[in-house]
């Protein structure tokens, strides 16, 4: 490994998930150069490497400039950003401001693959987190002791069916569906307000977890962990399907403990 792969430049969002990369980069001997949009984040990195810089999410240009100046090629994105926070910044900057008047549909898909075209255009290569982190992805399977009922298997059939087909408008990545009926649909406020969403209306819910089929995996893809649990049993959720091998499963033990405490179903899922 030469010098130059030997640096990663981290683009990282909100979560823990962000700090487990670059936890992993640092065990593997990764040079990290890191960008993050909260000073809670930025904290957080400190820990892992000296080079953190954060930034505003309308500040693209001095993000490229900071990855230039440290002379980084590769780029790995990972963390949420809340896209909802991200429209109430400040005036963005002349590059982000050029990136958006050219984006013609504002769904997330759409935005993080016109963000990847203009970083490839400035000569940065883009690399998924899952290159790095193939422990964590899904394996098939059922996780905990409660097997899904027959019915619930057959609400995740369903939901798959549903999840990809908004996952193909670039709306979500989450469903929630009970009795072949979707309860809620992930758009711009996540996963977790989907769940408890959908818990006010019905309870013994089926959640759906799924990349989207047009999605780059190169970036967002779909990620569950204790936190989802939790939301689960505040919502009174009763299974929690995730795509296999698409999806990252965090805190894995600790999830499926709490599950089990619960009588939550976790299973990885395959469609047929």
């Amino acid at each position: 490994m030469d010098l130059e792969d030997n640096k990663i430049g981290l683009i990282a969002g909100e979560g823990e998930f962000p700090i487990i990369l670059a936890r992993t980069l640092k065990d593997k001997n990764y040079q990290i150069v890191a960008i993050c949009f909260s000073n809670e984040q930025k904290e957080k990195l400190k820990k892992f490497t000296p080079e953190v810089f954060k930034i505003s999410i309308g500040q693209f240009g001095k993000l490229i400039k900071i990855f230039k100046e440290n002379s980084i090629k590769n780029l790995v994105f990972l963390g949420k950003i809340d896209k909802s926070h991200a429209l109430k910044v400040g005036i963005p900057d002349f590059k982000a401001l050029a990136l958006w008047r050219k984006i013609k549909i504002k769904e997330d898909d759409s935005i993080l693959r016109s963000v990847i075209e203009e970083l490839e255009k400035e000569g940065f290569s883009i690399r998924g987190p899952s290159e790095f982190l193939q422990e964590f992805l899904t394996p098939e399977g059922i996780f905990t002791k409660r097997v899904p009922t027959p019915e619930e298997w057959e609400d995740i059939k369903y939901g798959f069916k549903i999840a990809k087909m908004i996952g193909s408008l670039d709306i979500g990545q989450c469903v929630v569906v009970k009795n072949k009926m979707t309860v809620a649909v992930e758009a711009m406020e996540g996963t977790d307000e989907t769940i408890l969403r959908a818990g006010k209306l019905r309870k013994n819910t089926v959640v759906i977890k799924i990349a989207k089929p047009i999605q780059d995996l190169r970036m967002d893809l779909p990620v569950a962990g204790l936190k989802t649990v939790e939301t689960l049993i505040k919502a009174q959720a009763k299974v929690l399907a995730l795509e296999v091998g698409k999806t990252f499963f965090l805190q894995r033990e600790e999830a499926i403990k709490l599950a089990d405490k619960n009588n939550i179903s976790i299973v990885g899922y395959k469609e047929e």
